[in-house]
């Protein structure tokens, strides 16, 4: 459904004029109905309900319909500051928790959780008590009452967004944290967050009718919807519109409000391309570079990235640590395709995120040496390195939809790194980016630019990421399981494409899969990885013949051809042919040759 037919539905229809009538209501109400609100007239007090007022006289005779519209500016100005001072509060302390270090940000939540603890309305009374019972102590009092709920709900959205591969991607050429909240992780929570926002207002006005209600709210001579509720229920038995009219006003402003927040989660597309367009125009990531990027020199021979003796931990929840890689040494020449195979748990992706530099801080990595072409990678890194690897290092991920950044479209996502890292103008870099489009097989490139990666199927976002890949100068691409999820189709269409971009940019390549068919037939090298440990490391075209580890046989095994006997079961690896606590002693390329007889089991798939 498109964002037009979406503001075209019921609910939005009656959210728009709701909405107009309560701004004008609160613009316009105490300039036309403030002389019958607020003249006073003894002989017409305590009047019922008729024509010429709707909902009676008080006992001063003023027109409590009227005072019903006036008091609509006051209740409106009330209610959407305490919901404004919940928004930012929320948005603040949130957006802090999720950059915080592990054990600060652990206390900050759990703050949080103390908070949310509490029931809100007593957390209102007591900001009350010490703001006092005024307009502007209800205002505050609700405010930062709803803080905490708003707080938890960034927090959780944000650290959702700052685990995905595009803001991945975005720290490694250089966003920094500030960036990352601006650019990448508040465009994306703008939906349920403005959803939410508008709920909350409803429940706010609520709570201010309430608390005038109690007396604790607006006092005398003001007056909102809340306090004439009060005023008007202590005679409920002589003139029910007395009372009945502000409360029909609550409700139905609730409603808007109700169907505002119903508005926004169903106009999904408008909401987030609002935010984004502001957060484009308004957010600068880092210093534009106006020369062009330095081009590496020196490093040893034609190696583009080595790694050696990688180990790689994460933390448990007892306080220890599990490792996932353990020992692997991997180097990369200038133009080779290296794959990387292995089952699911093998740290193939891991190893390949290492190389790259892309794994967070909660991994604990050791290595002997890291370097990409002539950068140290295991000293902290300057602006120009991450500048250079912006440009230079290419990373297509597993999965598209989550890779790319939705609340932005595939022309900004694309034109980055040539605008910010080669200091290319905003046409210039437009038309690189159409040109890597062009390149991967997207037709009408340019007009793509424009569109947003929903708006592409599966197998068009795998290929818009192989194109950003090739929008700097990339001298190596890792390509992490590129084709999983794709029919084959697809999948030859996408290998297709990495190939020919290969030979364009003569840029080495990291490939993983699961497929070791698909990575012998790809790579010039296979490295066969189990347990965190690289097992084999061969030739492609000799991968068959050369073979020596029984789980690479094994892997082998497991493929069927056309050869293959359809009466019997497919092989399948039997868990105990590799275990997982392997001796540090055993060479990685050990063949193993007593466990090759359980290349002869069989199990019915």
């Amino acid at each position: 459904m498109s964002v037009r037919k979406k503001l075209l539905a019921p609910s939005a229809i009656a959210a728009l004029v709701g909405g107009a009538l309560l701004i004008f209501l609160a613009i316009a109400g105490p300039t036309v109905w403030g002389q019958a609100a607020d003249t006073t007239d003894v002989s017409s007090r305590l009047l019922g309900a008729s024509a010429a007022h709707p909902f009676g006289t008080d006992e001063l005779g003023r027109d409590i319909f009227a005072r019903v519209l006036v008091a609509t500016r006051l209740t409106l100005l009330l209610t959407l500051g305490a919901t404004a001072i919940a928004l930012v509060g929320g948005i603040v302390f949130g957006l802090v928790a999720s950059i915080l270090p592990k054990y600060p940000r652990r206390w900050f939540t759990g703050l949080l959780d103390i908070l949310l603890a509490f029931p809100w309305l007593l957390m209102v009374l007591f900001f009350t008590v010490i703001w006092g019972a005024t307009a502007t102590g209800a205002m505050l009092a609700i405010g930062f009452a709803g803080i905490p709920s708003f707080a938890r709900l960034v927090y959780n959205l944000a650290s959702s967004i700052s685990g995905r591969d595009y803001v991945r991607a975005a720290r490694v050429v250089g966003v920094g944290p500030v960036g990352i909240l601006l650019r990448h992780v508040l465009p994306n929570i703008a939906n349920p967050f403005f959803v939410n926002a508008a709920a909350t207002a409803s429940v706010t006005l609520l709570s201010f009718a309430g608390l005038s209600f109690l007396g604790l709210g607006v006092q005398a001579p003001a007056y909102d919807w809340g306090r004439m509720l009060q005023e008007g229920i202590l005679r409920i038995y002589v003139n029910p519109l007395a009372a009945v009219g502000p409360g029909i006003a609550i409700v139905l402003a609730g409603l808007v409000f109700t169907l505002l927040s119903e508005a926004v989660a169903g106009g999904r597309g408008a909401g987030f391309r609002a935010v984004a367009a502001r957060a484009v125009g308004g957010v600068a990531i880092s210093s534009r570079r106006r020369e062009p990027v330095p081009t590496a020199t020196g490093g040893d021979g034609d190696v583009v990235a080595e790694i050696t003796d990688l180990r790689i931990a994460f933390p448990t929840a007892d306080g220890g640590t599990i490792e996932r890689v353990r020992g692997v040494d991997l180097r990369v020449r200038a133009g080779e395709i290296v794959g990387i195979v292995g089952e699911s748990g093998s740290g193939k992706s891991l190893t390949a995120m290492a190389l790259a530099g892309l794994l967070g801080d909660d991994a604990r990595i050791t290595t002997s040496a890291h370097r990409f072409d002539d950068i140290d990678m295991t000293r902290p890194l300057t602006a120009a390195d991450r500048s250079r690897l912006g440009v230079e290092l290419g990373m297509i991920f597993q999965d598209p939809l989550t890779s790319l950044n939705p609340a932005l479209t595939i022309g900004r996502q694309l034109t980055e790194v040539p605008e910010v890292h080669m200091g290319m103008k905003p046409a210039e870099a437009r038309a690189r980016a159409a040109d890597a489009l062009g390149a991967v097989g997207i037709a009408d490139a340019a007009a793509r630019l424009k569109q947003y990666p929903h708006e592409f199927s599966g197998g068009m976002r795998q290929r818009a990421m192989i194109g950003m890949a090739l929008t700097g100068r990339p001298k190596l691409i890792v390509a992490d399981e590129p084709t999983t999820a794709l029919d084959v189709t697809v999948q030859r269409q996408v290998m297709g494409v990495l190939h020919r971009a290969q030979e364009e940019t003569g840029a080495a390549i990291v490939f993983i899969s699961h497929d070791i068919a698909l990575v012998s037939a790809f790579c010039d090298r296979v490295i066969v990885m189990k347990d965190g440990r690289m097992v084999e490391s061969l030739a492609a075209d000799r991968i068959r013949d050369d073979a020596q580890h029984p789980y690479t046989k094994a892997l082998i095994a497991c493929l069927p051809d056309m050869t293959s006997d359809r009466t019997r079961p497919l092989p399948v690896i039997p868990p105990e042919l590799v275990p997982e606590a392997l001796d540090e002693a055993t060479p990685q390329t050990d063949p193993q040759d007593a466990r090759e007889g359980a290349l002869e089991k069989e199990v019915p798939v």
